[in-house]
């Protein structure tokens, strides 16, 4: 077995074509999150349904979130290769699927599969990234991933208006057909990997109860307040329905021998710690995501593609911070940096809330860029350092939690944040069109956000400070890390 050594990040090193493989995964789910929004209309006209096609995200949603874990804990046992090949080849079909989809119904039933395969390729693809590169170089990696995410803000909503207006929308699922052959391709040719072949028991009882409590759970959560009334039957009734599940699933990993989610996943300070942060980044980013466009868009009638470049300021901020966010960690701390992030998230925040009664785009574009600076330090550091402190065969777990904390974060936020918007816009006389009311629900909603931005803060002092440069245990992980020989 070859173990990986420091020998320089980039696409003409030794682990380069790994790291585009890894990008090229990672593009397919960033590119799928926002592809989609702009060609609604032309696939509404196409197959109707525009009462169910808010389910195109909710379903993807749902499912990449709550399969997260599974797969994660499935490369802990199996290796991370047939995981995130399993997720490119579920991720290819539903694309392909989706491309001849005949109805509504069969068009989010398709997006399902499409969402089951994100799940294994973003957390797998980067507990790659935390596989074979060095406590020092992870961060410069995580800054050529967080880049992706920057890049397909600017492309994904372009292509889906070029083929929208083409009226070839199908294109934007056929697209990816090329995207995961080459991105299988290269994973299989260039990443090895060298796993202990031990008898496992997989616990498909646990993992069942965690997707069905979740699902529920989590469908509550987008679709309260929405779909249906928060104090409705139905509303009760999944909630409910999810909590009694996740009871039963507690009870089940108890007497697991190898659980899916392992106790240890909360006992742990610094793993709980670092998941509470990764809920409130999700919170943060997918509630301006959410409303920072309908916000320009309706008090200032800006178009649609003068709002999106201004929320895409904050998908730049992120991987620009996220590369430098190694500089400080390796001499100050992973919490210390944190810190820092935090607190210049709180400032964009707090400058959003402030200057959101008298609308400016360029405001609102450089307190989105502040806003991604202070993730991309937030998110990175923490991500890292839970990552570090654990061996090869619990990385996949810990990757895992981390980014569905982050999933949830989203989705509790959207619903907080949808609930607090509805609630002004239901005793408004103006309604949704009135550009007064849309300033006072903005005004409010970006409140609400600085109010998770501070609580985070919270989250990141209670990291401990003993484990805050911590990079246990390295060597041991790096005899289970992959080799990148092609």
């Amino acid at each position: 077995m070859t173990t990986t050594t420091a020998e320089g990040v980039g696409f003409r090193s030794r682990r380069g074509p790994i790291l585009i493989a890894l990008m090229l995964s990672t593009g397919l789910v960033a590119i799928d999150s926002t592809i989609v929004a702009t060609a609604v209309p032309s696939i509404v006209d196409d197959v109707g349904g525009f009462t169910s096609f808010p389910w195109l995200f909710s379903a993807y949603l749902l499912a990449q979130a709550v399969s997260v874990p599974v797969y994660a804990k499935l490369s802990d046992v199996v290796g991370r290769k047939p995981i995130i090949l399993s997720g490119i080849g579920l991720f290819l079909f539903g694309s392909i699927l989706c491309g001849v989809a005949w109805s509504m119904p069969a068009l989010i039933a398709f997006r399902v599969l499409q969402g089951l395969g994100a799940g294994a390729v973003q957390p797998v693809a980067i507990t790659i990234a935390g596989d074979i590169y060095t406590l020092t170089e992870r961060a410069k990696v995580q800054g050529y991933l967080a880049s992706v995410w920057a890049v397909s803000s600017v492309v994904g909503p372009t292509l889906g208006g070029v083929f929208s207006s083409l009226g070839i929308w199908r294109g934007i699922f056929l697209v990816n057909i090329p995207l995961c052959l080459l991105a299988g391709w290269m994973l299989i040719r260039t990443f090895h990997e060298n796993v202990e072949r031990a008898k496992h028991r997989v616990d498909y009882l646990g993992a069942a109860l965690l997707t069905f409590s979740l699902s529920l759970l989590v469908l509550g959560a987008l679709e309260g307040g929405q779909a249906w009334a928060w104090n409705s039957s139905i509303s009760i009734a999944v909630f409910a329905g999810g909590a009694l599940l996740f009871a039963v699933f507690l009870l089940v990993e108890r007497r697991a021998a190898e659980p899916v989610l392992p106790p240890w996943v909360v006992s742990r300070r610094l793993l709980a710690t670092t998941a509470m942060i990764s809920f409130g980044v999700g919170a943060v980013m997918l509630g301006l995501t959410s409303y920072v466009p309908t916000f320009l868009e309706g008090a200032l009638r800006t178009s649609p593609i003068f709002a999106g470049l201004a929320l895409a300021a904050l998908t730049v901020g992120w991987p620009i911070s996220a590369s430098q966010a190694g500089r400080f960690y390796l001499r100050i701390g992973f919490r210390r940096t944190a810190l820092i992030g935090v607190t210049v998230t709180v400032t964009g925040t707090a400058v959003l809330a402030l200057t959101a009664s008298a609308p400016n785009i360029l405001v609102a574009a450089a307190g989105c860029f502040v806003v991604g600076l202070g993730l991309g330090l937030v998110a990175t550091p923490s991500l890292i350092a839970a990552q570090s402190s654990v061996e090869w065969n619990e990385r996949g777990v810990v990757t895992g939690t981390n980014l569905f904390a982050r999933s949830i974060g989203s989705s509790i936020g959207v619903a907080v944040f949808g609930a607090v918007a509805n609630a002004i816009y239901a005793g408004a006389p103006g309604g949704v069109s009135d550009p007064q009311t849309i300033v006072s629900a903005s005004t409010a909603v970006f409140l609400a956000v600085l109010v998770c931005a501070v609580l985070t803060v919270a989250a990141v002092i209670a990291m401990p400070a003993a484990d805050s440069k911590s990079t246990a245990p390295e060597a041991a992980a790096k005899a289970n890390a992959a080799s990148a020989q092609d």
